[in-house]
């Protein structure tokens, strides 16, 4: 008399599933085009947004969150309520990183005892779901834009004291968030070298634009970029994600470095993709990709999809005689 029995066997088969190499980033803040976060996160085409910029810290001064057009102490229209439409980013999956700094403002660290308090503001403002300038929300992360005269000196304390509140929160399972930087192209940043030498930052965004000595020229010649990329890849750490910095638009860039997406796709992330550090790219800013589209013409080339194989084990009865 026969019997069924199980028998294992397990077979392969190819699928279309793909795998997600490349990010796209986006500053959000400075223009009213940019439209509302919720808008920004619901087109799809954006991981991580850089909200742009608490740029009064440091020194003794009372913080200040600038978002332009939006909110901010400069205007009558309170930032707080932003943090529903933060949150329902989140839930989308995208990231929300707030952006220190940026190209006015009064911001500098006096000292490291100075970097402490301004990162025990940080976490308790923005990072650990109490009420702040942004509503009762725990962003994603703390992103370093630092670029005026006058404010060289301790970014490494401060970057220093957030990645040991974030190891203490490890422990002892609080939210953890990330920690970026945005460097100019060339090598080294005057403001920022010493906090990327620390080797804490998870990201860093290299503006590839603005900048002669390291950006692509619109004659076509594309090997400064690529040399500096290069020489990136080798000064960070070896588990720091590197991002393209790119001009959403040719008004962005007035000194020169807006790639055209077709010449991005076909000639320089092809190259970017060898690099095992390839992170994606970071755009200035939402409200000219609003314009200009650029987030769409360029997303299936920086997620860099790739196919892959499936294999699956399957379970069938079998008719032997025993």
């Amino acid at each position: 008399m026969g019997s069924l029995i199980a028998v294992t066997f397990t077979f392969t088969l190819l699928t279309l599933a793909m795998a997600k190499t490349g990010k796209i980033a986006v500053y959000w803040g400075q223009d009213k085009g940019d439209g509302t976060l919720s808008s920004t996160c619901e087109s799809g085409n954006y991981e991580i947004l850089l909200l742009g910029f608490l740029n009064t810290f440091g020194c003794g001064r009372t913080p200040s969150l600038d978002l332009d057009a939006h909110c901010g102490d400069h205007t009558s229209v309170p930032c707080t309520r932003l943090g529903t439409q933060i949150q329902s980013c989140q839930k989308k999956g995208v990231r929300v990183f707030l952006a220190l700094g940026g190209p006015s403002g009064s911001y500098s660290l006096c000292s490291s005892g100075d970097a402490k308090v301004i990162s025990n503001y940080l976490y308790g403002n923005f990072l650990s779901g109490q009420s702040g300038p942004l509503g009762s929300v725990t962003l994603n992360g703390i992103h370093f834009h630092i670029q005026t005269s006058g404010s060289f000196l301790h970014w490494e304390h401060l970057v220093q004291e957030l990645y040991i509140i974030r190891e203490r929160g490890n422990t002892s399972n609080h939210n953890f968030f990330h920690l970026s930087a945005s460097p100019q192209c060339f090598i080294p940043d005057p403001y920022l070298d010493k906090a990327i030498k620390t080797g804490n930052f998870d990201y860093i965004f290299v503006h590839f634009y603005n900048n002669p000595t390291c950006q692509y020229y619109s004659s076509g010649d594309s090997s400064w970029l690529l040399d500096s990329w290069n020489a990136w890849n080798f000064y960070v750490s070896a588990d720091t994600w590197l991002f393209l910095g790119l001009a959403a638009a040719p008004d962005a860039a007035p000194n020169g470095g807006y790639i055209p997406p077709q010449i991005l796709v076909r000639d320089v992330l092809p190259y970017m993709h060898q690099a095992s550090s390839y992170g994606g790219v970071v755009l200035w800013d939402r409200s000219r990709d609003v314009q200009t589209r650029y987030s769409n013409l360029i997303k299936p080339q920086v997620l860099h999809l790739t196919k892959t194989l499936s294999s699956v084990t399957a379970t069938s009865p079998s008719l032997c005689s025993l």
